[in-house]
């Protein structure tokens, strides 16, 4: 039997457990996951939380299946045209906007369910899903190879690339490719892609829309795989100062005093990938603070200069990814692989 989810010293499988059960909870009638229950959905952050799901869900079935019905939503969901509506509410779109990030990232989810569960006739049945994504993506390219961000109500690509959002989308098209692999569809030209968009991450970093006080310009190309080994720590060390507050977590931006659990375990999950599991650790330990005890939900966010949680709201994202964090530390599911860059 598979052993529980469980970090010593600082969550405890039944603790996790809980904190999933939020995701479920929050799941609509017909698989969505809001970002709070009765709250507006998008596709990246119900992602997150089907991963979530897919992990506990290896020792509660309720779990696994509240995962597989999310990632048929995404199925019965998409824009003919590819990709998805950057917003839903009760699973009704709220705008027409698509966003690149929101449809790569059901490539990464649906990599890590097979991983997971070992399903493969689900993979096979939502291939398309994450096929249809990544093509929509694709038809995003700049002049550069960059990703621009979205599509626009008019149908036009955006005007800029982000950092951010090209190096979840580089973590994308590998999983993808990667999938593809395990279901005898090779995609060369999406490990193709990847490529170019790892090289001008780690070279032509001027390309992108400025955005360096944000914490994530600053370790998702760690997280998302760009950058490996010396490159990485060197990343990581460079800004840690600026964005690590010990004993409280991760800053949004390095301008204000706001730290994030999501920002936090996100950081948590690029330091696994490293194997600093000590200093992984660590970091998650402080985020707990977060963490309402009497449910086990957690709250977005805590302005430490005021000294209140904000925004006054407990994302399902939010304890998505610390249930992801501990998973990427730990190496309790095959799933972990996907954060770890292992899956080869």
């Amino acid at each position: 039997m598979a052993s529980p989810l469980h970090l010593p010293g600082v969550l405890s499988a039944e603790q996790l457990h809980r904190s999933a059960d939020y995701l479920a909870r929050a799941q609509e009638e017909d698989g969505v996951i809001p970002w709070f229950p009765g709250g507006h959905a998008d596709v990246w952050d119900h992602v997150e939380c089907a991963m979530a799901l897919t992990v506990t869900g290896v020792l509660d079935p309720g779990h696994a299946e509240a995962a597989r019905r999310a990632y048929l939503w995404l199925d019965g969901s998409r824009h003919p045209e590819g990709g998805w509506y950057a917003k839903y509410r009760q699973g009704a779109p709220v705008t027409v906007l698509r966003e690149a990030n929101h449809a790569a990232y059901p490539a990464v989810g649906l990599l890590h369910h097979l991983l997971t569960t070992g399903d493969t006739a689900f993979a096979e049945r939502l291939w398309p899903v994450a096929e249809s994504g990544l093509e929509f993506v694709l038809g995003l390219r700049g002049e550069h190879g960059e990703i621009l961000w979205a599509r626009s109500e008019d149908g036009s690509p955006g005007d800029h690339a982000l950092l951010t959002v090209c190096a979840s989308v580089h973590h994308a098209l590998r999983c993808g490719a990667a999938l593809g692999t395990r279901l005898g569809r090779e995609r060369p030209e999406w490990v193709k892609a990847a490529d170019r968009l790892a090289e001008l991450i780690t070279h032509e970093e001027g390309l992108f829309s400025d955005r360096s006080r944000f914490s994530m310009d600053w370790f998702y190309p760690v997280l998302g795989g760009v950058l490996r080994d010396d490159a990485a720590r060197a990343r990581v060390a460079e800004r840690w100062d600026a964005f690590v507050v010990p004993g409280l977590g991760v800053r949004c931006v390095s301008d204000q005093p706001w730290v994030t659990a999501a920002e936090s375990s996100e950081l948590v999950m690029a330091l696994a990938a490293l194997g600093e599991t000590e200093r992984g650790t660590r970091v998650l330990r402080d985020v707990q603070h977060l963490r309402d005890p009497d449910d086990g939900v957690y709250w977005t966010g805590y302005q430490f200069a005021e000294q209140v949680r904000w925004p006054v709201e407990r994302s399902t994202w939010t304890s998505a990814a610390v249930v992801l964090a501990v998973d990427a530390l730990t190496g309790t599911t095959p799933g972990s692989r996907v954060f770890l860059h292992t899956w080869d």
